[in-house]
Formats: structure tokens, sequence, C-alpha cells
């Protein structure tokens, strides 16, 4: 098993949102088939309010998770709605979509992840499709040492929500209390990560706090002993060895197809979804 360190940066998208950015481009090769994580949290509205005006994606998946605070979006196909706390907005740009995402003023923090997954290359230019899923579709399991959020993936035989993905994954928000340990059993080969969002962990044997993520290569079993009451979200995926050529929010294989994305979009012929009526 290899195991990673991963310490977010302070960094700004979209018009102006200040996020931390804990992987992206960089870290492609280690995270895969994980592109991008993001976390964004604010109690002061001129850190967020300009929010993600319209902008393209191509090639891959976003998913968007509330944790506090509310977001309005909006794509060409026709779908809208509103991300409210607990919520997810799972995306799926395949052959391209055009949307945005525009949070509201809040007397809570903003605050929430947005997680990039690669799609294959068989996939890439597939329809796209939106799934709002509310918080209330969110199954909850309690043990004796954790409660566990099942957003995508199996848990103690309990489905998520999100179903039929082009790359499967296991999607877990997790709250330990201190001094509990939680173990999660996991398949040789597949790239895992504990992603902290509130207090302190130790996974196997590293201690990380906020804004820290340790990345699991080729695990068996994690297991995270809580220093202090926190909470985690675990995430498991397969990796795809695929190559990547990515620019900004369009992520394909080649060269080629990246030039070819950039000129539909100055074109006009990026999106190849009719509207929905």
């Amino acid at each position: 098993m290899k195991k990673t360190i991963l310490h977010g940066h302070s960094t700004r998208d979209g018009a102006g949102v200040k996020l931390t950015r804990i992987f992206s481009n960089n870290e492609a090769t280690l995270t895969d088939p994980f592109l991008l994580l993001d976390h964004f949290g604010s109690e002061n509205p001129d850190d967020y309010i300009k929010g993600f005006p319209w902008h393209p994606h191509r090639g891959i998946e976003t998913v968007t998770y509330m944790l506090g605070g509310t977001v309005e979006h909006g794509d060409n196909i026709g779908n809208a709605g509103t991300i409210g706390t607990g919520d997810i907005q799972w995306m799926t740009a395949g052959s391209g979509i055009i949307h945005q995402e525009m949070p509201r003023p809040s007397k809570e923090v903003m605050h929430g992840l947005q997680l990039w997954v690669n799609l294959p290359a068989k996939h890439k230019m597939m329809e796209p499709r939106y799934r709002g899923i509310l918080k209330n579709d969110v199954p909850v399991i309690e043990t004796p040492d954790a409660e566990v959020r099942i957003i995508a993936g199996t848990f103690l035989n309990v489905k998520g929500p999100v179903h039929d993905l082009m790359t499967e994954i296991t999607y877990l928000d997790v709250k330990i209390a201190k001094g509990k340990v939680f173990s999660h059993n996991t398949t040789p080969g597949k790239t895992c990560f504990c992603f902290v969002i509130e207090g302190k962990i130790t996974a196997d044997g590293t201690e990380t706090g906020i804004n820290d993520l340790v990345l699991f290569n080729d695990a068996e079993k994690i297991e995270v002993f809580a220093t202090e009451d926190a909470r985690y979200i675990f995430v498991a995926g397969k990796p795809m060895h695929e190559s990547i050529s990515w620019g900004g929010p369009i992520v394909m294989n080649t060269d080629e197809e990246l030039q070819t994305a950039f000129r539909e979009l100055d074109e006009g012929t990026f999106i190849r979804t009719r509207p929905h009526l």
C-alpha cells in the first residue's frame, strides 16, 4: 500500500470565489480516477457571492456537495435547481455542457466540496445528464463508532442514491466521535482518500486536520482514529490508467480532442444535446 499526504492551498476560481484546492492536474496520476477536489467555506459573502458564471465542461463529472448554504444552478440543456445544505449536484458533462453555479447570500457559513471525476475514453462524449440529490434522499447509517451518509457506493449493504455511474465510486460522509475507531474495507488496486472537514483524525497512523487529505493506493483496509470529534469524506474508485489532456474545465484523452473542444466552443458547435422542453 502506498500512502501520500496532500495539503490544500488557497486560490480563487470562477468570478473570484475563495477556496482551498486540495488536488488538481499536478496530482492527476496519483489521484486517478479523481481529477480535482476543492473545499470552499466562508462567513463573508464577498468571498463567494460572484460565484461561477456560465462556463463549459466536457469529459468529466462534477460532484458538488453542500455542507452549508445555498447554490443556484442552471445549464444550457434545461436543468435548473437549488442545492441546499446536505444536497448534492452530480453533473455528467459528457460531450459538453455549459452551466453556472451561483451561491446565494447566507446567514450560515457557505461551505461545500466539489469533486471532479474523470470519464473513461469510451464515455467522454456521452450525452450530458444532471442529477440533483436532496439531503433526505441520502441514507444515514448509525454504527457504534460513527454516523455514515452514503452518497455513492454501498456501505453495510445499503446503497447510495447515485446509480449507473460511468466510473463506479464510493463516496461517504463520516462523523466520528473523539476516541472512536472506524475501518474502511476496500479493494486492492483502488485509489482511496480521507479528507478532513472538521476536527482531527489519524488515518492509518497519519494524523491529519482540516483541509488535509490522506491518499491511499492499493489499500485493503484503512483504519481511522478520531483524535477529536471529526468529520471527513471517504472516497474510493478504480484508476483508469488513461492519458489525460487537460485544459481548464475540459479534460480529454488527447491534445487533438482538447483542441477540437475549444475550437467548437469558438465556432458555437460545442453543445450537441438539444435543450429539454
